[in-house]
Parts: structure tokens; sequence; C-alpha cells
């Protein structure tokens, strides 16, 4: 079981430091709004994970998992918010070649939990992961649903941590990253990045 165990949590930890579209909300908060906000915005990522391992574990993803539809309308409502989120920040690179340094440190708008827990919640690959990749790592000394609920658990607390740490050392260059030069290239960077990410989702099958 211990074997079991250390191998599922080296997959969980593999998986997790893979970029994606959550490390590029994460930099985008933390870099223009700081590491409180960028903290914040992991802590809704986190709590989108837990949202997927509940659905999980009670059934409720693996229905989504098998429904095509289901699967596609929130693909395309996930896909859509991560093609705003990129636009919203192109637009902003452009404004911000006519603004000062002092409007260029404005936070971003919006809740940065919020838009953690909305970027997690319509990616239906989590559920396709979860629903499809979890049980096969559960630990056998323990019930599917212990299992199941135990891991989700890991892969949460790898994520809080793994990203949690990327802020914290974004931080230290934050000021780096706040000349205005550096941010409209940040931001078109990660609108780009983002547009990228929204449309792979979109066209992703399950």
């Amino acid at each position: 079981m211990l074997i079991q165990f250390l191998t599922a949590a080296g997959v969980l930890a593999v998986l997790t430091v893979v970029p994606g579209p959550d490390m590029a909300v994460v930099t985008k908060r933390a870099v223009f709004a700081g590491w409180r906000d960028g903290l914040r915005t992991v802590g809704g990522i986190t709590a989108g994970l837990l949202v997927w391992g509940v659905l999980t574990v009670v059934g409720l993803a693996a229905v989504l998992a098998a429904s095509a539809t289901a699967y596609t309308l929130v693909k395309l409502a996930g896909a859509a918010y991560l093609i705003f989120l990129g636009v919203h920040a192109l637009v902003h690179s452009r404004r911000g070649q006519a603004q000062t340094a002092d409007t260029l440190s404005a936070t971003p708008a919006g809740s940065p939990w919020r838009t953690g827990l909305i970027s997690n919640v319509f990616n239906p690959k989590i559920a396709v992961f979860y629903t499809g990749l979890l049980p096969a790592l559960a630990p056998s000394g323990l019930s599917p649903h212990a299992g199941m609920a135990l891991l989700v658990l890991i892969h949460a607390m790898l994520t809080a941590v793994w990203l949690g740490s990327y802020v914290m050392l974004l931080a230290k260059a934050r000021a780096f990253f706040q000349k205005p030069r550096v941010r409209r290239a940040m931001d078109r960077t990660t609108g780009v990045v983002l547009i990228g990410f929204g449309l792979k989702v979109a066209t992703t099958q399950p």
C-alpha cells in the first residue's frame, strides 16, 4: 500500500507542476496585484479542485465525463472564460501604452479567489482526470471512495504548495515586472497564453 501511495503521489506531483491555465492566471495576479492576490487566486484554484473532488467521490463527475453534451457545455464555458481573460489582458496592454506607471500598478479587476475558482470549476479535463486516473491510482488497502478522496486532498495540497511557492517567487521580482515596458510585454504574453489555452480547451475531445 505504501508503494502504491508513493507512486500515486509522484504521478500527481508531476501533473501538478506541468504548466497550464492555472499558472497563467496566477502569474497575472501575482505580478500585477501582488502576492496576496496571487495566494487568493491559488486558494480559489485549490477550492475548484476540491469541488471536482467532491463531485468525483459522489459520482457526478463520472456522469459529466460520460456525457458528451454536458462535457461540451462545461468545456465551452471554461474556454470562453479563459479567452475572456486573455482578451482582457491584451486590451489592457494596448491601453497601457498611454498610461502612467501609477495606473499600470492598478489591481486587476475582479475577485482573485473567484477567478481561480472559475478557471478550475469550468475545466472538464479535471473531471476526466479524476474519474479516469484516480481510481487506478487509489491504494488498494482503502475503499474506492476513501482512496480517491485521499488522492484529491493530496492533489489539492500539492497544487496549493506548488502555486503558492511560485507566487512568492514572483513576488521577489515584482519590481522588475512592474516596469511599464515589461508589464505590457507580460500582459501580451499572458493574454496570448490564456487565449491559446482557451482554444485548446474548446477543441479538446474527452
